[in-house]
């Protein structure tokens, strides 16, 4: 069995930020525009491929919606909610309202 090369952090993360996006009612272009970027860039950080340093997750949150620390709270909580078993193959987390 081949071991994911992503963290179970990473991976929530990951499915976190799609999810973010997918309930503000965004397509990726959308979430790349307001960023003033390509849609790949958006593609890249949902899949893993580009990993967002502190300032880029910042701007990502802002274009969300959320702040910084909203997006932390949410991620620890969904951390808390979900300790080991997550797919990076689909998105299954659903964020509380």
């Amino acid at each position: 069995m081949q071991k994911s090369v992503f963290s179970h952090e990473q991976i929530i993360l990951q499915n976190l930020l799609r999810q973010i996006r997918l309930d503000a009612g965004l397509r990726q272009a959308d979430l790349a525009e307001r960023l003033g970027k390509p849609q790949p860039f958006v593609s890249r950080f949902e899949s893993g491929e580009k990993l967002l340093d502190l300032p880029e997750l910042r701007q990502v949150c802002q274009a969300l919606g959320l702040t910084l620390i909203e997006f932390v709270r949410q991620y620890e909580d969904t951390l808390t909610n979900f300790p080991h078993s997550v797919s990076s193959g689909g998105i299954i987390l659903k964020i509380a309202e």
